[in-house]
């Protein structure tokens, strides 16, 4: 993860307004075999375990895992609330120190960005069963002219410079902005990943006013990145902006989902 990024200091804001996964993702992974009851599941880069707790309720056994461990004592607020158990693991994706071949299912959701990616592709194949699946996913806004989102970027650029374009950040290297990741195919490829398929689609998201500010600090470049004084002077302009120029509740903000389903070879 890059050294000035801390999403340990926006934990609740994470926990409280970053919407997760919809339930159409988790439908689409059931047509690959993911989430069934039983079946072992490890979580990279975990966070608030928005994942996890989905496949957990669907009867699987989630094991989370993630450097962070506020965002994971966040986590497991939210899976009592749920009613979910997941067990939860601090430990880098590279290394995770977990037995070979424990798992049937390896999911990394809005996070590959931040690993050193090829470590974290031979790690999974490492603690894959034969024929298991990886799954490396994301859940982003989508800027288009003039809406929130577009407003919203050049806000954030105006407040911290260097999102996300400057080359000390890892999205610089890997996303033009559309929520589309194909570098990642290349990732499980050289890792030895076998039938590799993609897919996505496109959701509105509801959000309030002060959901969406509740967003923004949860941001990488915000909450993640700034002084408290600076996200202060962040979330008053962009008060101010949703007041004049977006006033409508609830805001309908556009996202995209995006994954790339994987295999590990039956033989190992």
């Amino acid at each position: 993860m890059a050294n000035d990024v801390d999403f340990g200091k926006t934990a609740r804001d994470y926990g409280r307004h970053r919407a997760g996964f919809p339930d159409a993702f988790f439908a689409r992974l059931s047509s690959f075999g993911l989430g069934r009851a039983g079946q072992r599941i490890l979580d990279l880069g975990t966070g608030t375990g928005t994942i996890a707790r989905g496949l957990a309720r669907r009867g699987s056994t989630v094991t989370g895992l993630d450097r962070s461990i506020a965002m994971m004592a966040e986590a497991q607020r939210l899976d009592a609330e749920a009613g979910v158990h997941i067990d939860y693991i601090a430990a880098p994706a590279e290394a995770t120190g977990l037995a070979d071949a424990s798992f049937d299912a390896v999911t990394a959701g809005q996070c590959w960005h931040w690993f050193d990616r090829a470590a974290a592709a031979r790690e999974a194949r490492r603690l894959l069963v034969g024929d298991g699946l990886l799954v490396i996913a994301h859940f982003d806004w989508v800027a288009r002219s003039g809406n929130l989102v577009e407003r919203t970027d050049r806000l954030i650029r105006a407040h911290n410079p260097g999102w996300p374009y400057a080359p000390t950040w890892p999205y610089a290297q890997v996303s033009d902005g559309t929520g589309l990741y194909p570098r990642w195919l290349d990732d499980v490829a050289e890792a030895g990943f076998i039938g590799i398929e993609t897919f996505s689609f496109d959701v509105l998201v509801p959000y309030s006013h002060e959901g969406w500010r509740g967003r923004l600090r949860a941001n990488a470049g915000i909450g993640a990145a700034l002084t408290r004084a600076a996200i202060g002077r962040f979330d008053a302009e962009l008060a101010q902006i949703l007041a004049a120029d977006f006033p409508a509740e609830p805001l309908e903000v556009p996202h995209r989902v995006w994954a790339v389903v994987c295999r590990s070879p039956a033989n190992r």
